[in-house]
Order: C-alpha cells, then structure tokens, then sequence
C-alpha cells in the first residue's frame, strides 16, 4: 500500500494523570473534519467531552464531525481490525495507552496489520510528579520505558512549575526521552497539527500552529537524496517537532518523508502525487530558524 492508502496512527502514552484524558479531547475539538478515531481500554479511563458526543452504540461513542472512539479491553488486536471495517475508514487512528502500558509495543501491534502505518508515539509526562515518579523503585522502569519509546514529550502542567523546575525537568527528560523533541504544555493544549502528520499541508499546519509553535512550507524543484535529508531535519539543531511532506529521490522517484522528533521514515508517494517537492515544517517555540532548514534542503546534491 502507498502512503496515501494507509491510515496513520499515533500512541498516546504516559502514566496516570499526566493528561492523556485532556489531550485527546482537546484533540477531537480540533478535528475540523479530519475524520479521528480513538481507541481506549476502557471508557472510564478516557472520558469523552459530553458535549461532543452524538450517540452511544454498545461500544462506540459517536462524536462530532465523523470522530469515533471506541473501547478495546484487553484485546487490542480485534478492535483494529474492526477498525479496518469501518466505513468510511478513519483518516487517522489514536490509540491511548493505560497508564502502566508500553506504548511501543502498542505501536508495534498496530504496524502488524497493512491497512497501519506507524505516525508517532506521544508521550505525556506530569511536570509536577513525572522525576519522582521516574525514581521510584516500583515506577521507574515503566516511566522509563514509556519515555525512551517517545517521538514526542508533552512536559505538562508546566505553569504548576517554578523556571527552575520546569529546566531542571527537560534536563531529566532529555536524559531519558533522547530520540524525543519535548515540548511544554499547560493542560495538554497543543495544536492537532504538531501531533499528527495526517493531513499536515499548508492549511493545517497554519490554522492549527500558533504563538507557541511555527509552521513554514517549503517547495523543493530538484531531486535530493530523501535519506540524508530526514536526517539532517531530525537534527536537534533545528529544533523541529514534525517535518512532512514529498521530495523527488536521486532516483526520480517521488517519496513521502516523514520526521518526527528524532525519527524519519521514508515511503513512496502515491501514484496520483505531482512536484515540485514540497515540505511543511513545525517547530518549537516563537522563532523557526527557516534559514537553517533552506541550508539543510539546499546541502543535497542537486
């Protein structure tokens, strides 16, 4: 299958009460007809804005706008397939993991079935208890595993912590979440575009990028080698959450790169795709170095 055929997922991790339950409803809100579906373990654990829902079908709630969420238990495996009979598909699939759960290894289940591909893992992190939490002899390998799976680091509840905390936590968090841009959030507000790649172009990413984070596009009318270019926008330097979008390969093939946090991956574009090369970036922060991302482009061999 081609990108375009496949419908992404994103994992949502992190330990009880980090702020997955906001997220995901913040998230549904955002939606604006990007048809989301939201896997959970159970509905208590992930309690849908009531205003938001539209129905209740044994184990569906239907929400506004083509979203659904849906209960899996404890066999996660069935509720995607069911989710592969869907119709009209999902355009992109949300799984939230338990607290205690690994969320890699969910990501890895979803990748066993075709009609999956693999968009990112987020992991929400509690500003206020995540270091010691992350120290207890009981948690500590949980937290830590969840962390080191990240693509992406949600250092919530930032605004319960004092300059110094909030430093000294992205200093423990670096050490843990290496491959993981993180990004400091108050009550898990983020825009839909930073999380997920599905859909992000020009518009989304401009509707949905705020103050917080920038979005810039950039066009690409020559081939480059798509490799070493994910590769050099995954650098930290860039400071980059999500980098997205086609380039035409030295081979004269078109390809779909995707760079999330400190990963890349790199698929063939969809038969129907057409150049020039196009890329939308996001970063970080009030300021996105846009010359050293056209420095990063214009380093490929042409």
């Amino acid at each position: 299958m081609d990108a375009e055929t496949r419908i992404p997922v994103t994992v949502i991790g992190g330990y009880l009460g980090a702020g997955k339950t906001t997220l995901v409803n913040r998230l549904l809100r955002q939606a604006d007809g990007l048809r989301l579906a939201v896997l959970v373990n159970e509905f208590g654990d992930l309690p849908i804005d009531a205003d938001l829902i539209e129905g209740r079908d044994d184990n569906v709630i239907n929400i506004a706008g083509g979203c659904v969420c849906c209960s899996y238990g404890s066999d996660l495996m069935a509720a995607l397939m069911q989710m592969t009979e869907m119709d009209p598909l999902p355009d992109h699939l949300l799984i939230e993991a338990s607290g205690v759960a690994l969320p890699d290894a969910i990501a890895r289940s979803a990748r066993l079935i075709q009609l999956f591909t693999h968009d990112g893992i987020v992991v929400l992190a509690d500003g206020e208890t995540v270091r010691d939490r992350g120290e207890d002899i009981y948690l500590a390998d949980t937290i830590a595993a969840q962390l080191a799976a990240a693509d992406i680091v949600l250092l919530n509840k930032v605004d319960l912590l004092s300059s110094d905390q909030r430093e000294a936590t992205r200093e423990w968090l670096a050490a843990r979440a290496k491959d993981a841009q993180v990004i400091d959030t108050e009550e898990a507000d983020v825009p839909l575009a930073v999380l997920l790649g599905s859909g992000l172009d020009r518009e989304l990413a401009h509707r949905h990028a705020h103050a917080a984070h920038q979005a810039a596009v950039f066009e690409i009318d020559r081939p480059v080698a798509a490799e070493a270019l994910a590769g050099r926008l995954a650098d930290p330097a860039l400071d980059l959450v999500r980098a997205k979008g086609f380039v035409t390969d030295l081979d004269g093939r078109l390809k779909a790169l995707q760079v999330v946090g400190r990963r890349w991956r790199i698929e063939d574009a969809p038969p129907e795709t057409t150049g020039p090369g196009r890329l939308v970036c996001i970063g970080v922060g009030q300021t996105l170095d846009e010359n050293a991302i056209a420095v990063a482009i214009a380093a490929e061999p042409g």
